[in-house]
């Protein structure tokens, strides 16, 4: 008889390694293949944007290698390796070393990129950002003898970066074209005091302005912006956002959206292949956070197992890691009718979101408010059922 070919699995992030592991608890014979395009360490990405602080070298978060991982999964591990083309017909993934491999089932764990920086000037070549343990290592070389950094971008990952970076001593500037940070997730008020406790200690910020040019010249970045003001600094990271990675999706045929098009059962639009994470938008909705990749990888690995399970998804508030200003948010759905009902004094913001009937559908805590996050996740309604 004929062996059954391979699941493969192309990504090695928390998505790709966390469905084998979960896999791997229900079956430990049947083949399978990761593949990935760096040295496939395992290693947390969201740790990245705190790592500073704790001193620890881009190194020193990868926990396993790639070796290790491939021993304790029973698994192929190809590192170093492109996905170039998948061909649904035959059932074959193709790579940059010009080998195929044909796979039973296959699992899209491809993550996302930072979105580049376009910009006059030129400094292109020399904005930074962070994404993954290389491109971490290359901005903490990059920091080791400066004290200035300018960060563009004021949503989570900005906002991160720039209190680790102000607790390790750096003077840093925050640059956003929104008026308030992180303006996506939190009402006004919740998104001033966060700018006031982080401005006092330290984070110069210039909201409300667009980045024009930047230019490097004798070890010195200007940045331009669109009102004529100018700031000088030592290193620019770049922090406007990530894009999810679907090109060999699309080239596939697979149906796309904001993020490659999945059902309840992470299933896509071509039989046998499956998506989840930061690449995958399910049920319409576009998730990139740890807790909901958790929910998946559980559920795809049971379905790889011949168990079809659809994903469910409890509510899960948002830790962000500020811990200079504390704060946890879970923000409603943007379908729900409702109101802020906000309180704040000097020692935080607790902010519901509740519809006419006083049901709870977010929230938003800051400061001592989020010894409230317990009580209120348990009140609040379940993301997908």
């Amino acid at each position: 008889m004929r062996a059954q070919a391979p699941i493969i699995i192309i990504g090695s992030g928390l998505a790709g390694y966390n469905v084998a592991r979960e896999f791997r608890k229900l079956n430990q014979d049947s083949d399978l293949i990761i593949v990935a395009d760096d040295a496939a360490e395992f290693y947390s990405k969201p740790l990245l944007s705190n790592a500073l602080m704790k001193k620890k070298a881009a190194a020193e978060l990868a926990t396993a290698t790639a070796e290790k991982m491939a021993a304790d999964l029973n698994a192929t591990i190809l590192k170093h390796t492109r996905v170039v083309k998948i061909d649904p017909t035959l059932q074959q993934i193709h790579t940059s070393n010009n080998e195929s491999h044909t796979y039973s089932q296959l699992v899209l764990a491809l993550g996302a990129s930072t979105i580049r920086l376009n910009v006059a000037g030129n400094a292109s070549d020399k904005i930074l950002s962070v994404n993954d343990l290389a491109s971490y290592a290359a901005f903490r070389e990059a920091i080791n003898d400066k004290q200035r950094v300018a960060i563009i971008g004021a949503g989570l990952i900005g906002c991160e970066f720039a209190n680790d970076l102000i607790l390790s001593d750096y003077q840093v500037s925050v640059i956003g074209n929104t008026a308030l940070p992180l303006n996506q997730l939190l009402p006004v008020s919740a998104a001033e005091y966060l700018k006031n406790v982080l401005a006092e200690q330290g984070i110069d910020w210039h909201l409300g302005k667009s980045t024009q040019e930047i230019n490097y010249d004798s070890g010195i970045f200007q940045i331009v912006f669109d009102d004529g003001s100018r700031l000088e600094t030592d290193v620019v990271l770049s922090a406007i956002g990530l894009k999810p990675n679907i090109n060999i999706a699309n080239e596939a045929n697979l149906k796309i959206n904001k993020g490659i098009v999945v059902n309840r059962h992470l299933e896509t639009s071509v039989e046998n292949i499956f998506a989840l994470g930061d690449c995958a938008e399910v049920e319409n909705l576009f998730l990139p956070y740890v807790m909901p990749l958790m929910n998946s990888a559980r559920a795809l690995a049971k379905s790889l197992n011949g168990d079809k399970t659809a994903v469910t998804y409890p509510a899960m508030p948002v830790m962000v890691k500020t811990p200079s200003c504390a704060l946890v948010v879970s923000p409603p759905a943007t379908t729900v009718d409702g109101e802020w009902i906000i309180n704040s004094d000097t020692d935080g913001v607790h902010a519901s979101y509740r519809d006419k009937e006083g049901n709870l559908h977010g929230f938003a805590l800051l400061g001592k408010a989020v010894e409230d996050k317990q009580r209120l996740t348990k009140e609040l309604p379940a993301v997908l059922v």
